[in-house]
């Protein structure tokens, strides 16, 4: 049982990870500015940076509420930002944004979750818990 909360860990993260790569891209720049984005050339590769911190704390269960929280922060403006749902015009768009923008809650509660339980028994944090 031990090794759920290590698989939950690597699965949660790879979102994270991944995306916050992408976040570096001209092409992820330029679609946050047809969304909105203002200062998207400095805030976009920030916001990976963040998602890539978080999700590899996470991962590694090294200050995973620290992590949690950097999705968290992650999380809040690029919901709201990138998942205008309210503001669709056509049907099939106000669908998919309403389900990217109810997915993009649930990883906020898992962050959440994260932030306040933390990362589980095999991890970095309750290794160096357990030296004290």
């Amino acid at each position: 049982m031990r090794f759920i909360v290590l698989l939950g860990r690597i699965l949660y993260s790879a979102l994270f990870i991944s995306a916050g790569f992408g976040h570096f891209t001209q092409k992820t720049i330029e679609f946050a500015v047809s969304k909105g984005v203002p200062m998207a050339s400095f805030l976009i590769p920030l916001s990976g940076i963040i998602a890539l911190l978080g999700g590899l704390s996470v991962l590694l269960g090294y200050k995973a509420r620290i992590g949690a929280w950097l999705i968290v922060i992650f999380l809040i403006p690029s919901t709201f930002m990138m998942h205008k749902f309210w503001a669709q015009t056509d049907h099939v768009l106000t669908m998919i944004q309403h389900k990217m923008f109810m997915k993009n809650l649930s990883l906020l509660g898992a962050a959440l979750l994260i932030a306040y339980f933390g990362s589980g028994p095999l991890s970095f944090d309750t290794k160096a818990k357990k030296k004290k």
